[in-house]
């Protein structure tokens, strides 16, 4: 039986999500129907295996889950041992950026992805306390830095290179100079056979010379902006917003931090910073809202310990919310066009010889 490929034009997993052409592509061999989804969740496998084999109960249908590198801004092309660099960027310091990124990468981790994380927060690393890792990385030959794993993750971050107690006092062209050589000299991938599907970089506040030098050199498939409801931060995530539209790199979507606190003794809500204010700011520059993050101890708690709270309580209701944000950000990036240079390369365009023919 061979499968009319136009039969499956409009079947969709939700409805905003449809199969073909948008997160997964097939190849028919004989009776077999062979499934890529471009990311990784195994209810979204069960669910394509479920509506194509109704479709088609002749065919065996057999799913596979694997990320495809994705375009990136104009004149830059993505690394060959990581498929897709997501920016996790705020504008604006004490947001929970930092949390978010790392939560996120775990989330990233447990849905079956290889990951890594840079704490690019050059002033603030955090990395360190909320992984637990505090040794300098091992120096591989080559010079390249061997990154931590830790809870399923790699991650590097100055904050390994440095005492933990000392200020950094470095100026701009220093700090660049620093956070491009922990991009570029870390051999990402190594704990997964030399390839990572996503890698997420935690920006440093602000859109001054650090953010947008490593937004200008840094292949970035896609970016995050992480704010409060507070009108106060929502002016500093549209200045980071408006950065990355700028530098023509695609902007996934808004996660509204501390949206609310539900009082663990009653259980009222308070909107401490304000209400809707993530989503407002989505609406408005017409970019998708992925989700909002309540304020609850127990993500402080986890952090601080070093185990966050996605890997020590992945049932909790919060831990929950991460995974759902994960899933929306893989599919965002599964939607976007596929970047053929790492199949490719770069090709070269020479003039013709001269005729040398008298």
């Amino acid at each position: 039986m061979k499968i009319n490929i136009n039969e499956l034009d409009n079947l969709a997993i939700s409805p905003d999500i449809l199969l073909l052409g948008e997160i997964a592509s097939l190849k028919q061999i004989g009776e077999k129907l062979f499934v890529s989804q471009h990311f990784y969740d195994d209810e979204t496998a069960e669910e394509i295996e479920r509506l194509l084999s109704a479709r088609f109960p002749c065919i065996h249908v057999e799913v596979s889950q694997q990320t495809e590198a994705k375009i990136v801004q104009p004149n830059l092309s993505p690394k060959k041992n990581i498929n897709n660099i997501i920016a996790i960027a705020s504008g604006k310091g004490g947001v929970g950026k930092s949390a978010t990124a790392t939560q996120l990468a775990l989330a990233l981790a447990a849905q079956g992805a290889r990951v890594g994380l840079l704490d690019a927060d050059i002033y603030g690393p955090s990395l360190p306390t909320m992984l637990a890792t505090r040794d300098a990385p091992e120096v591989l030959d080559g010079n390249r830095f061997k990154p931590h794993f830790t809870h399923g993750i790699e991650s590097n971050s100055i904050g390994y290179l440095v005492d933990e107690n000392v200020a950094m006092i470095w100026r701009a062209p220093k700090i660049v100079g620093a956070l491009m050589q922990l991009m570029d000299d870390t051999a990402w991938g190594y704990h997964f056979d030399g390839k990572l599907d996503y890698l997420l970089i935690d920006l440093p506040p602000g859109t001054g010379d650090i953010a947008l030098t490593m937004a200008q050199k840094i292949p970035v498939t896609g970016a995050v902006i992480v704010t409060t409801p507070q009108d106060i931060a929502l002016d500093d995530a549209v200045r980071a917003l408006q950065l990355f539209e700028t530098l023509k790199v695609s902007n996934l979507g808004v996660i509204e931090n501390m949206s609310s606190h539900i009082c663990s003794h009653c259980g009222h809500e308070s909107h401490i910073f304000g209400q809707r204010g993530g989503r407002q700011l989505a609406e408005t520059y017409h970019i998708d809202f992925l989700g909002e993050i309540p304020l609850n101890k127990a993500i402080c708690a986890s952090l601080d310990a070093g185990k966050p709270l996605v890997v020590a309580e992945p049932q909790h209701a919060v831990s929950q919310r991460y995974h759902q944000l994960a899933k929306k950000i893989a599919i965002a990036l599964a939607k976007k066009p596929k970047s053929f240079s790492q199949t490719f390369g770069k090709i070269a365009v020479e003039s013709a010889p001269k005729n040398t023919l008298h």
